[in-house]
């Protein structure tokens, strides 16, 4: 600084005069911004000490300034743009495509949940029975035994029963896994047409000269049906070995298709309700064996899902709430809510709260729509006009009669006993079972009897009534069913399923074919008897 600068402020140095008269000066000689800030900064000291005594306010929302893409935090995601929320929006109704990863060679821990690898055993190595740690008890679920002991070094165990024919039904129904298991598709799937193109994960190079493909439509029902036989025989993604791998993939593939809305898979076709139906069973039945919590939210939205299709007042069809209804859609929807019934029904007897939300008043619907498609008279149930059988179309009337079948009559059957009708004291359901006891398993691919879609609710449906109509069906099972088996060839060719040969054969193909017929020799542990075991007995 200058002498002569120094001369001008030599008074300010001078004589020390008090705080408010420097201040005075200060303020006099500066410019109009330093006051501004000045007059400021006096605010807040002074609203400070007025407030010193209080807790600290809430932290104002962060509003997002624009910053370079250098300037952004690594730890912070940047914010959605318009056109990416519209992107999300049209995602909304469109099921999710499955990753083509080969699970199989990513990780052998693809899958958890509560933090648990997939081949982590919940019971005692070697042990003869593990408990479920789902919120079901074996028995009410209806499932097979627990999930973890280590049978034939497999995983899982099943505990069924030993039914008429025990060591022959076994191991039929471990070839039928073992076959199931190979032709998994690496993105966790099952494909109607494509299982042919793969054997244990990997390409399969005789894949065309293989029979029994279906339509792809009917992947994600397929899988369902596949999942439904390895949880039926009390495997799930907790048990030990190949068969724990496979159903985790299996409920993978599903929560990867699952939509906004909870549907399972596209929606290109009407007959998207049938997919999602039996993928939902499939869920419900998993979540109720291992109490998952990655498997609660996609079982609570396919539950949402089937109640928003449901027609009012009765049952479903193709789409939502389309107005017309049917017995086979039903008979589906029937069975998922049926588990997810008993999952609350077991959590509220131990004291706990009910942990799924579901469409109650759909039982009162599927009654009222059995009841009206039932004939009093014989027990025939209709599909969607009294006592008519099953539905045909055009082409399949010739091949494969209506009368040959008596699908919607087992339905029906089922239905009935589930929501609560004895099967003891109800006259129509024991016409309905003289009626499929007339029409036991027969493998006659001739004259067009083969229907396993039929056995599998008939068998259901038998083996709840019990007495002689079920005996005569269990002795049809082991000459209609498992001699029928394919034996020849090894597990990634033909052994272990069962020629796609029935109605819907063309559509589901040798996997619906084997899952269905896997399903059949489960049911001494998949549901047990809703009466006791005396239904219907004949007195000796």
């Amino acid at each position: 600084m200058s002498r002569s600068e120094r001369n001008v402020h030599a008074g300010l140095l001078d004589q020390p005069a008090d705080f408010n008269q420097q201040m005075y000066e200060a303020l006099k000689s500066a410019p109009w911004w330093m006051m501004s800030i000045g007059f400021h900064v006096l605010v807040v000291v002074i609203s400070t000490l007025f407030q010193s005594d209080k807790p600290p306010a809430a932290p104002s929302p962060i509003v997002a300034a624009s910053m370079s893409e250098g300037d952004v935090p690594a730890d912070v995601e940047p914010p959605v743009t318009a056109e990416e929320i519209e992107q999300i929006h049209q995602s909304d109704v469109q099921a999710k495509e499955p990753s083509l990863v080969d699970e199989r060679e990513v990780s052998d821990h693809e899958e958890t949940d509560n933090d648990m690898p997939t081949e982590e055993s919940l019971g005692e190595a070697g042990s003869g029975d593990s408990s479920f740690e789902g919120p079901s008890t074996n028995g009410l679920i209806g499932l097979g035994g627990g999930a973890g002991s280590r049978k034939k070094g497999f995983g899982g165990h099943r505990n069924l029963r030993a039914g008429a024919f025990g060591q022959q039904k076994d191991d039929a129904l471990e070839d039928a896994l073992r076959w199931l298991a190979a032709h998994q598709s690496p993105d966790g799937g099952w494909e109607c047409e494509g299982w042919r193109r793969w054997c244990d994960g990997k390409p399969a190079s005789d894949a065309e000269s293989l029979e029994g493909a279906g339509k792809a439509s009917y992947d994600v029902g397929v899988t369902g049906l596949s999942l439904l036989a390895f949880l039926g025989a009390g495997y799930t993604n907790r048990s030990e070995g190949l068969f724990g791998k496979v159903v985790g993939q299996g409920l993978k593939y599903l929560r990867n298709v699952q939509d906004a809305e909870g549907c399972f898979g596209s929606r290109s076709s009407g007959h998207y309700v049938y997919n999602h139906a039996i993928a939902a069973l499939a869920m419900v039945e998993a979540y109720g064996m291992t109490n998952s919590s990655i498997y609660k939210s996609p079982t609570q939205k396919a539950l949402d899902f089937i109640a928003i299709t449901r027609n009012p007042y009765f049952v479903w069809r193709y789409g939502v709430k389309p107005g017309d209804n049917d017995t086979s859609v039903a008979g589906w929807m029937m069975m998922a809510l049926k588990s997810a019934k008993l999952i609350n029904a077991a959590e509220v007897a131990a004291a706990r709260p009910p942990p799924l939300m579901y469409d109650e008043e759909a039982f009162e619907g599927i009654k009222a729509w059995v009841d009206k498609m039932t004939d009093p008279d014989t027990g025939r149930v209709g599909y969607q006009q009294r006592g008519t059988g099953p539905a045909r179309t055009s082409e399949l009337q010739d091949r494969f009669p209506a009368e040959k079948s008596e699908s919607m009559t087992a339905v029906g059957m089922l239905a009935r006993i589930f929501l609560g009708e004895n099967p003891k004291t109800s006259d129509v359901i024991k016409k309905g079972a003289d009626l499929c006891a007339r029409l036991a398993p027969t493998w006659n691919p001739q004259d067009g009897s083969i229907d396993m879609y039929y056995w599998y609710y008939a068998t259901l449906a038998m083996f709840q009534v019990g007495g002689e109509p079920w005996k005569k069906w269990e002795a049809a099972m082991k000459t209609g069913i498992i001699d029928h088996q394919r034996k020849d060839g090894d597990f990634c060719h033909y052994k272990g399923s069962w020629d796609a040969l029935d109605p819907w054969g063309a559509d589901g193909g040798r996997v619906y074919s084997t899952a269905c017929m896997a399903m059949c020799l489960e049911v001494w542990s998949r549901y047990p008897k809703v009466f006791g075991a005396t239904t219907l007995e004949s007195k000796k």
